[in-house]
């Protein structure tokens, strides 16, 4: 018994810095922000007043909470669609290509590139009037192309192109270690069946490589829905608040505003948008993922 209880203490000890770090630096936090959310605290103040529900119905009347809400959705429209086309490229690179690890390379790379080299470069590649993206529909017959980041219209789109090119090479690598798990026997048996290649794509590997399908899918919503640092770093989250988006939305209202309070409103509001999107693809994955 006591050989046991020393294992079991050994086993504490080395997840104890985990649940330490998780217990200080997010359960804390977490705690005290709600907290705050129900006073006007700033960071000029040194008192903070009770105000109850005060912030939270300041939020629901704000026009700001609502465009970053709609610019949020828009943002998260870039996750299916990289996962969608990392399967493709996966499966293309997943066979015998010329070049195939540099071109897995080449897919990877974006994805741990300095993002302020990232934000710089799309920059220029999106500049409406001497950018090579609009040069390149201008020559395609396209008279009035899109003012991309200078317009209130369209940098949510622009922001979706880059998102997307960022995320592709990470999933592109989880889908390929997937795939190198299904047994080529399987594929071969329904080759010999008489199933073409989108046959087997369609009810053999999508359904196989399901549980990867729905975790790139719901690591991808939460990881965008909290990032903004290319938006912070491209546009500010404008013109205007065209490109505010929740998670923007909090670090302005905290640390450029300083209304602590408002923006841990904003920010339990976020974490609530999170686990309903969390929610509703955990009950969803049930009538598509296959363990």
């Amino acid at each position: 018994m006591g050989w046991v209880r020393k294992q079991q203490l050994t086993g504490y000890l080395f997840v104890a810095p985990n649940i330490i770090g998780i217990f200080v630096f997010f359960f804390i936090p977490a705690l005290f922000s709600l907290i705050i959310s129900f006073t006007n605290w700033k960071f000029t103040q040194k008192t903070a007043d009770f105000v109850g529900f005060s912030n939270f119905s300041r939020l629901f009347q704000d026009d700001v909470f609502y465009i970053a809400l709609k610019n949020t959705v828009i943002f998260l429209l870039s996750v299916p669609v990289s996962v969608l086309l990392a399967f493709a490229v996966a499966l293309v690179l997943n066979n015998q290509v010329y070049f195939k690890n540099w071109l897995r390379a080449m897919y990877f790379l974006p994805y741990i590139t300095n993002g302020v080299a990232v934000a710089f470069v799309w920059m220029l590649l999106f500049d409406a009037k001497n950018g090579p993206i609009n040069h390149i529909l201008r020559s395609a017959g396209i008279a009035n192309p899109p003012g991309w980041f200078s317009t209130t219209t369209s940098p949510m789109y622009a922001f979706d192109l880059i998102w997307i090119w960022l995320m592709v090479g990470y999933n592109m690598i989880i889908y390929m270690a997937a795939l190198q798990e299904i047994p080529k026997e399987l594929l071969e048996a329904a080759k010999m069946d008489g199933a073409k290649r989108w046959q087997s794509i369609i009810h053999i590997i999508f359904p196989l490589v399901s549980p990867t399908t729905f975790f790139l899918l719901i690591t991808g919503f939460v990881v965008t829905i909290k990032s903004f640092g290319i938006v912070e770093s491209i546009t500010h989250g404008g013109p205007g608040t065209s490109t505010h988006i929740l998670s923007l939305f909090v670090y302005k209202t905290a640390f450029r505003y300083y209304e602590m309070g408002y923006a841990s409103t904003i920010s339990l509001v976020l974490l609530a948008f999170i686990l309903l999107i969390s929610l509703l693809q955990w009950y969803g994955q049930k009538k598509w993922v296959h363990y």
